[in-house]
C-alpha cells in the first residue's frame, strides 16, 4: 500500500486509445514528472508526455484525481494516450523509471479499493464475475452483486443482529441485580424474521449454475441420434455422428448461450448392457456419471427407461424405422430441423426458471456456506435459554456476516480472489 503502482487499464494494444492508470502516494509526482504540470483536479488537460531525458513520448489527455474520492481511495492519475504498442510501452517504461513506482499485479487496483473501504468483499467478488461474464444473465447478476445488492442486505441483517446482541448484553449486565432484566417480548420473533430473510437468499439459484451453465445431457442407447442432436443444439460439428454404434466413447461437453441463457450441453456414449470393449465400458460409466450431474436429461431411448425427470424425446423422425413414443415431450429430427425450434424454446424457458432471475444477485459457494452458518447460529440462539449461550450464538452469526463482507479475511483468500482480475483492474 506504500508503493505507487501503474498499469494499462484499457484493452490490449493496438487500439485508438490506451488508458494508463497510476495510483498511490507518488501519483501526483509521476504526473508532474511526465507532463511537466498538474492540471486542476478532475479536469482533463492536453499535455506532452516526456521521459526523464526529455524526449517526447506522446501527446495525451491527462487527469489528476486526488484521493480519497477515487476508485482506489488513493491519489490517482489517468494518462489517455494513443493506443499503439510502442506508445504504451514507452509510457510504461518512463513510469517504471520513476523512483517509488512499479507495475501493478493482477487485481491490485481493486484490492486497494477493498483495503481502503471503497468496496467490500462481496462487491469485489461481483466485480470479478462481471469481468468474466459471457452471457447477459451472467452480466446482470454480476452487476447486482458488484452494485452492492447483497452487501446492503447483509449490512441490514448485521445491524439487526447488533440490536439483538445489545438486548442480550443488557440482560447479562443486570444478572447480578435484584431486578433481573428479561429479553424483550419480541426477541424470538425478531430472530425468526431474520432467519426467514436469510433462508430466502439461501433458496435462490446458485451463482455456480449461472457461471457453468444449465447442464443438459443428451442420453440414450447407441445410434439413437444423440450426437446429431448435440451438434444441432450447439450449432457446430462438435461430435462425430455416424451410423456405427459406439462412435462416442467419452462425455463431450460444449458451453453455448441461447437467447442470453448459458447452457452446458453434453453428448454421451450409448447406454447398453452387453459391452465387450473396455474403452466403451469406461465411456458408459462416464455417461452414467454425467446423468447424475445433469440439470436436465434429454432421453432418446425407449420410453420410461430414462432417469427420473428426463424429457422423453422422439428423435430421428425423418427415418421410417425410428423409435416411436406414445407421449414424448418433443418429436424432432435433428437432420431436417423438425421440432428443434420448439425444443430450444422449451429449454430456454426451463433453464430460465432454474437460473437466477435477470438482475438478481446470486450467491457463490463461499457466500452460501457463510450464510448457512449464520442461519444455523441464529437457530441455535432461538433454542437456547441461557443468555450466555444466546450471546455466543449471535456472535457466531455476526462473524459470518463480517466474513461475508471481508471485515475478517485471510491473505490467501484475498490473493485467490484478486488473482482472478486482469492487470490494470
Amino acid at each position: 500500500m506504500t508503493d505507487t503502482i501503474f498499469a494499462l487499464s484499457s484493452g490490449a494494444p493496438p487500439a485508438a486509445i490506451g488508458v494508463v492508470r497510476v495510483t498511490g502516494p507518488r501519483a501526483r509526482d509521476a504526473l508532474l514528472d511526465l507532463a511537466g504540470r498538474v492540471p486542476a483536479p478532475r479536469r482533463a488537460a492536453l499535455a506532452w508526455l516526456r521521459d526523464r531525458q526529455g524526449a517526447v513520448i506522446d501527446e495525451a489527455l491527462v487527469l489528476w484525481l486526488p484521493g480519497p474520492g477515487t476508485e482506489t481511495g488513493e491519489d490517482t492519475v489517468e494518462l489517455q494516450c494513443h493506443g499503439g504498442r510502442a506508445v504504451i510501452a514507452a509510457v510504461e517504461t518512463a513510469l517504471a523509471a520513476i523512483p517509488g513506482l512499479r507495475r501493478a499485479k493482477p487485481g491490485e487496483f481493486t484490492r486497494r479499493a477493498f483495503l481502503n473501504g471503497k468496496i467490500d468483499l462481496a462487491e469485489a467478488e461481483g466485480l470479478a464475475d462481471l469481468l468474466e461474464a459471457e452471457t447477459e444473465l451472467q452480466r446482470l447478476s454480476a452487476m447486482a452483486m458488484a452494485g452492492g445488492a447483497f452487501s446492503r442486505e447483509v449490512q441490514a441483517w448485521r445491524e439487526e443482529l447488533l440490536n439483538l446482541s445489545a438486548a442480550v448484553e443488557a440482560v447479562l449486565d443486570f444478572a447480578d441485580e435484584d431486578d433481573v432484566a428479561t429479553l424483550p417480548a419480541d426477541f424470538a420473533l425478531k430472530i425468526e424474521v431474520l432467519g426467514k430473510a436469510i433462508r430466502t437468499w439461501l433458496e435462490r439459484p446458485r451463482a455456480e449454475l449461472l457461471k457453468e451453465g444449465f447442464r443438459v445431457v443428451v442420453a440414450g442407447p447407441p445410434n439413437a441420434g444423440k450426437s446429431t442432436l448435440f451438434n444441432c443444439l450447439v450449432e457446430a460439428e462438435a461430435a462425430i455422428a455416424t451410423p456405427i454404434a459406439g462412435t462416442t466413447r467419452d462425455v463431450l461437453t460444449r458451453p453455448v448461450a441461447i437467447a442470453g441463457v448459458p447452457f452446458l450441453f453434453a453428448d454421451t456414449a450409448g447406454l447398453h448392457d452387453s459391452v465387450d470393449d473396455v474403452v466403451e465400458a469406461i465411456g458408459i460409466e462416464r455417461a452414467l456419471e454425467a446423468l447424475d450431474r445433469a440439470d436436465l436429461v434429454l432421453w432418446l431411448g425407449p420410453e420410461e427407461m430414462g432417469p427420473p425427470g428426463a424429457w422423453e424425446i422422439e428423435a430421428q423422425t425423418d427415418k421410417p424405422d425410428h423409435l416411436v413414443k406414445e407421449a414424448p415431450r418433443h418429436r424432432i429430427s435433428a437432420r431436417t430441423g423438425q421440432g428443434i425450434g420448439a425444443l430450444r424454446v422449451d429449454l430456454i424457458e426451463t433453464a430460465s426458471q432454474a437460473l437466477p432471475r435477470p438482475g438478481e444477485a446470486a450467491l457463490n459457494e463461499r457466500q452460501h456456506d457463510l450464510l448457512s452458518e449464520a442461519r444455523t447460529a441464529l437457530a441455535q440462539a432461538a433454542e437456547h435459554k441461557d443468555p450466555l449461550l444466546i450471546a455466543e450464538a449471535l456472535r457466531l452469526a455476526r462473524v459470518s456476516f463480517d466474513t461475508l463482507l471481508g471485515q475478517t479475511a485471510t491473505e490467501d483468500m484475498l490473493d485467490a480472489l484478486f488473482g482472478r482480475f486482469c492487470i490494470g483492474k
